[in-house]
């Protein structure tokens, strides 16, 4: 018996129980009896999600993350880690890599440890199978998950991701309004947020190029190996296959494509334009400076922990958050329209 077992029967929402879990004086009479009620007709104990209200809380959340060595991850764990001790909450993180297995027993484990909550880092944790994410959804019948930029509809989950698809799609567009048409996607994941990101960039060259098949090229080895990144490119064009733009799945990715260019000869962004994702750190490491998609990771993140604080408040908060991403231009792209110059 978990607290969304208690809200179906007593045909009341998640919240509400814990608001009378937690003594609220802002649920009638009638429902407070009602929820009681059925609490005591099935039994039911208070668990950690209940303790997380106020009822001998823990104040730990637990955080799951597949490799805290990724850049994009890592900068995450810091933000929620520093955001959550300022609001009092300690952290257990457990690094799961990609294997489902590994990712269900971190979260029973983090279970048994009577956290408040879970937070998933990264959108590899979402399947497409439905059955593959049932470990989330059994965790969220005891305590509230959220997914941090991925997606998943299930009773006490909560989403806060960017538009992965869309700002893929933009940066599509206006590198080939800065004049280069023969765009190459160079991407290392099939995640949820892979998966958005490489239809932003399908739908935007089947607008420009109807029927043409777009140049995509999966690279599959360590997101740290930058030298094996830029091989792949040079095996790439030793097939024949001409490029002149690489919109990239994250700036490590466009980092090796910048270094492939100027071992070719070409010169940036005259002759070759480079995008990468997420506007990290490296977009300073290559000569001329990276241009990358912003997609506000610190602000996902303070959203996410707004969200789950107002969640263990008992408070009503919205089940999905959506942000729009940004392009922040600089020197591996011709001026874009729409987009932020940025001054080294």
């Amino acid at each position: 018996m978990t607290i969304y077992d208690i809200s179906e029967k007593a045909g009341v929402s998640i919240a509400t129980v814990s608001r009378v879990l937690n003594g609220s004086s802002s649920v009638s009479e009638r429902t407070r009896q009602k929820v009681l009620d059925t609490i005591e007709q099935y039994g039911y104990t208070p668990n950690a999600f209940a303790r997380g209200l106020g009822l001998n809380t823990m104040k730990t959340i637990g955080i799951m993350c597949a490799d805290s060595s990724d850049l994009y991850l890592a900068k995450a764990v810091y933000y929620i880690e520093q955001k959550l001790r300022a609001h009092g909450y300690d952290s257990l993180l457990c690094c799961t890599g990609y294997e489902l297995e590994s990712k269900a027993a971190s979260m029973d484990l983090l279970i048994t440890k009577k956290v408040d909550s879970i937070i998933l880092v990264g959108s590899n944790f979402v399947y497409e199978k439905e059955q593959d994410n049932r470990y989330i959804a059994e965790a969220a019948a005891q305590i509230p998950v959220m997914l941090l930029n991925a997606s998943f509809d299930a009773p006490n989950v909560y989403s806060v991701l960017s538009d992965d698809y869309t700002s893929m799609y933009k940066a599509t567009r206006q590198m080939r309004a800065g004049g280069i048409e023969d765009i190459l996607y160079f991407y290392n994941s099939d995640s949820y947020s892979g998966k958005r990101k490489l239809s932003g960039f399908l739908a935007a060259m089947e607008q420009a190029i109807p029927g043409t098949g777009p140049l995509v090229e999966f690279y599959p080895g360590s997101h740290e190996d930058i030298h094996a990144m830029i091989r792949h490119l040079e095996a790439v064009r030793e097939k024949g296959i001409g490029f002149h733009g690489v919109i990239a799945a994250d700036d490590t990715l466009a980092l090796a494509a910048v270094k492939y260019a100027r071992a070719a000869g070409y010169r940036i962004p005259e002759e070759f334009s480079a995008i990468g994702y997420n506007n990290s750190m490296l977009t300073g490491c290559c000569e001329p400076e990276l241009t990358s998609i912003d997609n506000r990771l610190e602000t996902l993140c303070q959203h996410l922990i707004t969200t789950l604080l107002g969640i263990l408040e008992g408070r009503e908060m919205p089940k999905k958050t959506v942000f729009s991403g940004e392009i922040i231009e600089r020197g591996t792209t011709r001026r874009l329209r729409g987009g932020t110059k940025q001054n080294s």
